[in-house]
């Protein structure tokens, strides 16, 4: 029941329609009793009666009026049947569209644990064939589960109101079918739950490969990556297979004992109309309507197997889309004036990733327009604690405090309109490069776009390219190098104007004379800015305020470029590494 309620809770604004669609699905499958009904009275009045002829001589007109009645009946049914078929469609794609909108906002809102746990390929999935079973739910598992049981219900009522024996003998054979759709229920639930699984490892598959075509390539991998996707494909195929399968071995039972009702038919309102006990007309009804029994009891298994692979899908959507990110606005959550400053503290700040100790007992003062660098060995923790003050994580211990403000007491809004962030990971979007950096603000004029990509350095490969800042890049940057779009990064969080300049290393594909230049840039922004630079060239960090080094997830010295080559230590090692 709980799937309705949530199904309901989506046709906000067309339930009215899909109650009218439900409707209209009574009034036809009601309607097709009338047909036999006018054939009954035709058979017995005007073709097996006594005085038949006499009745076509003097009633005539009551002969056509009947006839015109079941045509017009008929029209009427397929005018209704139509306009009820068009109320679910519609119904059925504008809950669609919201819940595909919702769940893509949920998942937009989720904190990074969430993307560490789901794959890109399941969330597709979920995003796409799932949301496509929700539509199929509205527009016929439901609506034919309705007409079935409308079209069963009145049939037996009119059986009944025929002759109650020959009721009993057509419906001996329904406690068969309900225990053989029972039965398959069972077994093929737990089929569709694998085949949806299936599914999403074959999807995640196709996305990972095909995103990572450059080194599969790299590494001559063409026939490797091709026979691991071939066995998941297989095994979606033997899923699908085994489901397929399941059904086949009930439907030949469902069909034999859905064609045995006709025989049943036959044979009994045979014998009664020899009997005298139903007239032709009656026997004619039986054979008309038989179909209206049989046909619902065939369906049943087609919708409990729609039904399954429903439920399936459903429950995966759900699941997102009741979601909740544990990175959110607390109620309580202070409305800052204006953007934020730029001091950041942190306070006895830990942090786990799982079971694994990432920062242990972090204690770091910012003050508002520094340059701090920060600096360590690979899995130091250097970008989780950059990572914290944006909230992309939250601490498990401590705090960190932005303005003085713990950032967990902030709006996330306010708190990330005033952070720019160009990650280690560069991402950029099949988009023009105007678009890419304008990203936080797409309603930057066209000079603030190029003046920010001169800051970074990129103004001039941006010139040369065939189409300057209207070139669309490829997926994540295709067709651009590692500096270039480090660069274009660079300008992307340098567009925002942030209070706080997060770089983690952005430099590092970069030429030594190209990172001059945005050192230069930086050292020159034209408005008040908190920059954090996470590097390992010695070039990029020797001119800040203060030189962080983090060891193992503590902060193993910190200093100025002349006090640290002073003292024996890391950072000396690099420095003397790389200049001497």
């Amino acid at each position: 029941m709980f799937l309705f309620r949530w199904l309901w809770s989506n046709m906000k604004g067309y339930s009215g329609r899909y109650i009218l669609a439900m409707i209209l699905s009574v009034c036809c499958q009601s309607m097709y009793i009338i047909t036999p009904m006018m054939s009954q009275r035709i058979v017995d009045t005007f073709i097996t009666a006594d005085n038949a002829l006499e009745m076509v001589e003097q009633h005539s007109e009551l002969l056509l009026w009947m006839v015109g009645a079941m045509v017009g009946f008929t029209v009427l049914r397929a005018i209704v049947q139509y306009s009820a078929s068009m109320l679910y469609e519609t119904v059925s794609q504008a809950t669609v569209y919201r819940v595909r909108k919702r769940l893509y906002e949920n998942i937009n809102l989720q904190d990074a644990s969430f993307y560490n746990v789901y794959r890109t390929g399941d969330i597709m999935t979920r995003m796409s064939g799932d949301i496509d079973w929700v539509r199929h739910s509205l527009s016929w598992i439901i609506k034919a589960v309705l007409e079935s049981i409308v079209l069963f219900t009145a049939s037996v009522i009119y059986f009944f109101s025929l002759d109650p024996l020959v009721a009993v003998c057509m419906l001996a054979l329904t406690p068969v079918i309900f225990g053989i759709t029972f039965v398959f229920k069972r077994k093929v639930k737990p089929l569709y739950v694998a085949l949806r699984e299936r599914l999403s490892e074959l999807n995640t598959a196709a996305e990972e490969n095909i995103s990572g075509n450059r080194v599969v390539k790299a590494f001559a991998r063409e026939d490797y990556e091709i026979e691991q996707f071939d066995k998941k494909s297989k095994a979606y195929s033997d899923a699908n297979k085994k489901a397929a399968l399941t059904w086949l071995e009930f439907y030949p039972i469902i069909e034999i004992t859905a064609q045995a009702l006709q025989v049943v038919q036959l044979i009994v309102c045979g014998i009664f109309v020899i009997n005298g006990r139903i007239t032709a007309g009656e026997f004619t009804a039986f054979a008309g309507l038989i179909w209206t029994l049989a046909n619902p009891m065939r369906n049943i298994g087609t919708i409990i197997n729609d039904f399954q692979r429903f439920t399936a899908s459903a429950n995966k959507i759900i699941e997102i889309y009741y979601g909740k990110s544990k990175i959110a606005d607390r109620e309580d959550a202070v409305n800052l004036e204006g953007r934020i400053k730029g001091d950041i503290s942190f306070k006895n700040v830990s942090f786990n990733f799982g079971n694994t100790n990432i920062l242990h007992d972090i204690n770091l003062d910012i003050k508002a327009g520094e340059t701090v660098a920060i600096m360590g060995e690979t899995g130091s923790g250097k970008t989780t604690l950059t990572e914290l003050i944006p909230r992309i994580y939250d601490v498990d211990k401590g705090q960190v405090l932005v303005d003085g403000e713990d950032v967990r007491m902030l709006k996330l809004k306010q708190l990330r309109d005033g952070i720019g962030f160009a990650t280690q990971d560069v991402l950029l979007y099949s988009d023009t490069i105007d678009g890419n950096i304008a990203f936080g603000n797409t309603d930057m004029p066209e000079e603030e776009v190029i003046k920010c990509a001169e800051c970074a350095d990129a103004d001039n490969f941006i010139g040369k390219l065939s189409e300057g800042y209207e070139t669309i890049v490829g997926e994540r940057g295709v067709g651009l190098s590692g500096g270039q779009k480090q660069r274009i990064a660079l300008a992307r969080a340098l567009a925002v104007k942030p209070s706080i300049l997060i770089l983690d290393d952005t430099t590092s594909a970069v030429d030594l004379e190209t990172e001059k230049h945005i050192q230069h840039s930086l050292e020159t922004l034209d408005f008040p800015c908190t920059k954090i630079i996470i590097a390992q060239r010695i070039s990029s960090t020797k001119k800040a305020d203060k030189i962080v080094i983090l060891k193992n997830g503590t902060i193993a010295d910190i200093g100025t470029h002349e006090e640290l080559i002073a003292r024996e230590g890391y950072y000396r090692e690099v420095y003397e590494l790389q200049c001497c």
